[in-house]
């Protein structure tokens, strides 16, 4: 039996995947976890809202391509960012093959003011505990995927400081929680659990324009 020996020569391939990057950007604001979100106004899917995003560029990382992605769509610069999943369904695009990784974001919306570019038409935030439109692609599966992401990191304090107040009370920060998981808690309960993550610290102010004065607190 003869063996023929493997070519050291590799087959160039025709075969094309775009590589893209796509955020969930969270904002509270209004008491309320809020999504933001860009309307196309190019097909496919055109006058479709969905997450900001876009294409990977030569000689980007992917932490590069998101900040450049969403300045480039909205305006936004700077963002506390969190990897969440790669998608790489055969179907995901309608015509051709698009590997996407998305990312989770958050801001506090006042800070950031959004400014529609490019092939985008509008920009708007929208809350989460509300109905929200059927997201283009498969961006509803990325928004659900980066939620869940959210809620496993609640212990990050890094996501006390990027959507509320330099100082808070207790119950702004409940209200956070809330919104995140999409349930009430127990209010004896969640602050236990908060004093027992040993986080914050009190400021020696308290709220004004609130009946009782209640006491704001800081991360540590």
């Amino acid at each position: 039996m003869t063996v023929r020996p493997i070519s050291p020569t590799i087959k160039e391939s025709s075969y094309e995947c775009s590589m893209t990057v796509d955020c969930a950007v969270f904002g509270f604001h209004e008491n309320q976890l809020k999504i933001l979100l860009v309307k196309r106004s190019i097909q496919p899917f055109k006058n479709r809202w969905l997450l900001p995003g876009g294409i990977m560029e030569e000689g980007q990382t992917l932490v590069e391509s998101v900040d450049f992605v969403l300045h480039q769509l909205t305006g936004i610069t700077n963002l506390h960012k969190q990897q969440v999943k790669t998608y790489s369904d055969v179907n995901r695009h309608p015509t051709k093959r698009v590997v996407t990784v998305c990312y989770y974001a958050l801001v506090k919306p006042e800070n950031h003011p959004v400014i529609p570019k490019n092939h985008i038409s509008e920009v708007k935030w929208h809350a989460i505990n509300e109905s929200l439109p059927k997201l283009a692609f498969d961006h509803s599966t990325l928004l659900n995927d980066a939620l869940d992401a959210l809620k496993s990191n609640l212990r990050d304090k890094l996501i006390f400081g990027e959507l509320l107040p330099e100082m808070f009370t207790l119950k702004e920060l409940q209200d956070l929680y809330e919104n995140i998981l999409g349930e009430e808690l127990d209010r004896r309960n969640f602050r236990r659990k908060i004093h027992q993550m040993n986080l914050l610290e009190l400021t020696g102010n308290k709220k004004i324009g609130v009946q009782g004065g209640p006491s704001l607190y800081r991360l540590k």
